[in-house]
């Protein structure tokens, strides 16, 4: 697994996660990824963000191509979830104002990562705005329309969320390890 450091300052929790577990990943940031390895990953997780970049925009978006194309996994947190819709066609806005702290989320679509309500991390001063064409809404709070997404049936998830920060987002992360 390649997991996409993208500045955000919850990668460091979402690495613990990862060795807790002892799911074998690489973690690399955008400006040192040779794009000629993505290839040799079968998964990907394109972590949140602190700044807008052109290169991170740039890698992240061809990362999510490949693994559409590839039909490899990948699990876009934040910003990972942004990039995820804009690659595709979706678009994103600035939210009403900064969301930070735990939210509820309700699961509306049967998928392979949670059911029922999600307990769930959120920090976000941007969120997606209209999904791009085969995205799937999967949840939804009181706060975010797009919590949860999914490409078509592929194994290609975004969350608005930050999983890394709660029991639940661990829960899910470890099912998308799982696929």
């Amino acid at each position: 697994m390649l997991l996409v450091d993208n500045g955000s300052v919850y990668t460091g929790k979402l690495v613990k996660f990862l060795d807790e577990k002892q799911i074998p990943f690489e973690v690399c940031t955008p400006d040192l990824l040779d794009l000629e390895l993505v290839g040799s990953h079968d998964s990907f997780i394109l972590s949140g963000r602190r700044y807008n970049d052109k290169i991170t925009n740039m890698v992240n978006s061809k990362i999510i191509l490949h693994a559409v194309k590839n039909g490899k996994k990948l699990f876009g947190i934040c910003y990972g979830a942004e990039i995820l819709s804009l690659a595709l066609g979706g678009t994103i806005t600035k939210s009403a104002g900064f969301r930070k702290g735990m939210q509820p989320v309700m699961i509306c679509k049967e998928n392979p990562l949670c059911e029922g309500m999600v307990d769930v991390f959120e920090s976000h001063r941007y969120e997606i705005s209209k999904l791009p064409a085969g995205m799937i809404l999967l949840g939804a709070s009181e706060n975010c329309k797009y919590e949860l997404v999914q490409y078509m049936d592929s194994p290609i998830f975004g969350t608005q969320f930050h999983p890394e920060m709660s029991t639940d987002g661990h829960k899910m992360l470890e099912r998308f390890c799982e696929l």
